[in-house]
């Protein structure tokens, strides 16, 4: 029965949040219990029916707008808003202070927003209201390196 199940295909019975285009119970662990279907004439042994729950990964968000952002910092970034609005007060203050860097720093954070490498500070995504790709950054720091390979001399 386990091998049987092994190989059936499930479907994922998707529960989006109309919001953020995600799964709904997505936690800060940036994992989703969604509820997946066996293929027809499979039962599973911990349910007893063709129904089971899964995690699957998810992109966490806790109500930052994209397009919010990207507007406070092209028309009022020299002020520090955008920072402020993702929750970064120093940046914003000093940004305040300086009028956005000499308008270099408001450049810069244009740039840093709209390819979201600069996002919440809480460490969630931004709410980005639409459905299809979107961007993964990948970061490098102490813990990742390069495993050494069997044809590396």
């Amino acid at each position: 029965m386990k091998k049987l199940f092994a190989f059936a295909v499930f479907l994922i019975l998707l529960q989006c949040n109309p919001t953020s285009s995600d799964y709904r119970e997505c936690s800060t662990l940036r994992m989703a219990k969604v509820r997946c279907k066996a293929a027809d004439g499979i039962n599973c042994t911990e349910t007893n029916n063709s129904t089971f729950k899964r995690d699957i990964p998810c992109k966490w968000t806790n109500g930052y707008s994209f397009e919010t952002a990207m507007l406070l910092s092209i028309f009022l970034g020299m002020f520090g808003a955008d920072r402020f609005y993702l929750g970064y007060p120093a940046i914003g203050l000093l940004k305040f202070c300086t009028l956005g860097f000499m308008f270099l720093g408001q450049l810069v954070d244009i740039i840093l927003i709209a390819t979201q490498v600069v996002g919440p500070a809480d460490g969630s995504y931004y709410v980005i209201p639409y459905y299809g790709a979107g961007i993964e950054v990948i970061r490098n720091n102490n813990w990742t390196y390069k495993l050494p390979q069997n044809d590396w001399y």
